[in-house]
């Protein structure tokens, strides 16, 4: 069976060791920000004039503006002169060791390499090794893809996850990374915190390789999760699986115009992410909260109430209602899903196409509070998701509705470093 996960070529900037020039390479993944227009502009105003990333990738907040097309454009004009310019270094065949002290002073470490498309699958109820957590929502790909689908390089901000407890992929190379090349080392613009990229060299790429085997073995994965004949799920996505879908949505529209071309080594089947362990200590998921505006208050929360089975017994499933900043708690007696969030968000989004109910995604309850003030708001507040029933919930559910986690903060987010070339 081939490597789902595997050494790809990857492109740095030449200049990847000098720390001043690579804090204004790098800039955050281009899906956070995107109701701060003001943190955009101080990222424009740090990079002016420099090569960056900046260049090369197109913010969302900016998917919608007028002159996108002329955005993306200059987007694959800046690809193409950094190309012709020899800006960037080619390592062959390579994987790279990552540590990023966050801005909370925790350190992520994983390893950045190429995802196979073939065993992606982003439909709810997949059985590929590699799936989506959330739901992929189709309509948002077309503008994506219109981003990528003339790029001559991919820069990723793909993160995804494994479950790997006993720590047996990542973590050992902590203990043997002196003996690896330091390809950069630098502090990230906007209180994104540190980054080091070591080249991983071969004895250690075949240890860990033999550890996602292990991972990957049909029988250790049904006993692990208790599961009766499941095919494997070994990559989780965490962040970035819309920019996946993108790069799988352009593979197959390639393999279906060149049906009797051999695929098999084109850039464009594999996509460029970084691997991070579930159960690193600098990982947090957080409760992403719902506010329903301008409705009738009485209509959801008696409906939420039947639907849902509401009730102050308590059960396994929790959620709170929130209405002019005041908290009321119940419990789920009707459940759907295999964790409240699920079984809320099932019932909430039917309720929302049902009566044309606008629905905002809330981080922290005090904002939540906040809005229940006005009248035909009505908040609720959904509990952390523990990260380690992740795996679980995914196998047994399905990709989880859309919106029901947070995985780190802004700033914590992939900067955009490495790159590859994806096409022929």
């Amino acid at each position: 069976m081939e490597k789902i996960f595997t050494k790809a070529d990857i492109l740095l900037p030449k200049f990847s060791k000098d720390a001043e020039k690579m804090n204004k390479w790098s800039v955050v993944a281009c899906d956070q920000y995107t109701s701060e227009p003001e943190y955009w502009e101080e990222v424009s105003r740090i990079t002016k004039g420099e090569k960056t990333t900046l260049e090369l990738t197109l913010p969302e907040i900016y998917l919608k503006t007028p002159d996108v097309d002329r955005r993306i454009k200059k987007i694959d004009d800046s690809m193409n002169k950094y190309i012709d310019e020899g800006v960037f270094t080619e390592y062959k065949d390579a994987l790279i060791y990552v540590e990023r002290i966050q801005s909370d002073g925790k350190m992520r470490a994983g390893i950045v390499g190429a995802v196979d498309m073939e065993g992606y699958d982003y439909r709810k109820g997949s059985q590929s090794p590699v799936r989506a957590t959330e739901a992929t929502v189709a309509k948002r790909l077309p503008p994506r893809i219109k981003v990528r689908e003339k790029a001559e390089i991919e820069l990723p901000h793909i993160m995804i996850l494994i479950d790997d407890e006993m720590q047996t992929v990542i973590e050992p190379l902590e203990k043997i990374k002196d003996r690896f090349e330091v390809l950069y080392d630098y502090d990230l613009m906007c209180g994104g915190g540190h980054i080091t990229g070591r080249l991983i060299d071969d004895e250690a790429a075949e240890q860990l390789f033999a550890a996602i085997d292990k991972l990957s073995d049909k029988e250790l994965f049904n006993r692990k999760y208790g599961t009766d004949n499941e095919e494997p799920l070994v990559f989780a996505m965490g962040d970035g699986n819309h920019s996946l879908a993108t790069a799988k949505a352009i593979y197959d529209r390639l393999k279906e115009e060149n049906p009797d071309a051999d695929l098999s080594d084109h850039p464009a089947r594999y996509a460029l992410a970084e691997i991070v362990n579930l159960h690193s200590p600098a990982l947090e998921f957080e409760a992403i909260h719902r506010v329903v505006t301008d409705n009738d208050e009485d209509r959801l929360i008696e409906e939420a109430k039947e639907v849902l089975g509401l009730s102050h017994e308590p059960s396994d499933q929790k959620i709170t209602l929130v209405i002019n900043s005041m908290q009321f708690p119940y419990y789920i007696h009707k459940p759907t899903a295999n964790l409240a969030v699920g079984t809320f968000v099932n019932f909430i989004d039917e309720y929302a196409e049902k009566y044309g109910a606008a629905i905002d995604y809330i981080h922290g309850a005090d904002v939540v509070g906040q809005l229940s003030r006005k009248e035909g708001n009505v908040g609720f507040l959904l509990e952390d998701m523990p990260k380690s029933q992740l795996f679980n919930t995914v196998i047994k559910d399905g990709a989880l509705p859309r919106k029901t986690f947070s995985m780190g903060h802004a700033a914590d987010k992939r900067f955009y470093t490495e790159a590859r070339k994806i096409t022929k």
